[in-house]
């Protein structure tokens, strides 16, 4: 998918993707994957996405990738302060307190940069991946992510002739197919996210369904 059509979407402000409330799923089951105090979160795609703020008051330093510069600004804009900013390979790091985003692409990353990731929180990033980049995003997760150390992923279904992605549906069998070689793969729960989707309504859509997944890195 071309990045100016994510550029244009947060330069016109069509984000009907951004929440205004934290992901109960995130809440509900971060503490599974057992991330001590301090350690460090990766975000991919992260936008300005509130669940960043929620996983830095628990005591973790929070890095998320972005590609808009324009989101990365309004976050720390919202939360009313002024980041720090540094170049880095190619990247605009902006950073506050225990909030760091990347600006840039995301596929650029690596362990040289990021050498400290222990836990990887993805909701919306790679329902926003089509098909054929998915197996590249899930490649580089697994770069990442260090053997024994987990992803917490929020996935979306639905019926593919009442609606075009993004975001993209990937069923249960599809996370499996994309994560189970890197792996160990556990739904955690699966909930109707219609209610709180009211954009994904208005484009005709029916049925949604939310799933949770536990994703641990294999040796």
């Amino acid at each position: 998918m071309d990045p100016n059509f994510w550029l244009e979407r947060w330069q016109k402000g069509e984000i009907g993707f951004h929440q205004q409330k934290v992901q109960p799923a995130l809440e509900k089951n971060w503490a599974r994957l057992g991330v001590g105090n301090g350690e460090t979160v990766l975000v991919p795609l992260c936008g300005k996405t509130l669940d960043m703020v929620w996983l830095a008051d628990q005591g973790y330093d929070v890095v998320g990738a972005e590609l808009s510069e324009r989101a990365v600004d309004e976050f720390f804009a919202e939360r009313g302060v002024e980041a720090d900013v540094r170049n880095v390979s190619g990247f605009t790091v902006k950073s506050s307190g225990r909030n760091a985003i990347w600006c840039g692409d995301f596929f650029a990353l690596n362990t040289e940069l990021l050498p400290a990731v222990s836990a990887i929180y993805d909701r919306a990033a790679l329902v926003a991946m089509p098909p054929e980049l998915q197996p590249k995003y899930v490649a580089k997760l697994a770069e990442l992510l260090p053997a024994g150390r987990h992803i917490l992923l929020v996935g979306l279904d639905y019926n593919e002739n009442e609606m075009s992605g993004p975001p993209f549906a990937i069923p249960q069998t599809r996370v499996r197919s994309l994560f189970e070689r890197d792996f160990d793969v556990e739904i955690l729960d699966v909930r109707d996210g219609l209610p709180k989707a009211d954009h994904l309504a208005n484009r005709g859509v029916t049925r949604l369904e939310e799933a949770t997944y536990l994703m641990t890195r294999r040796a």
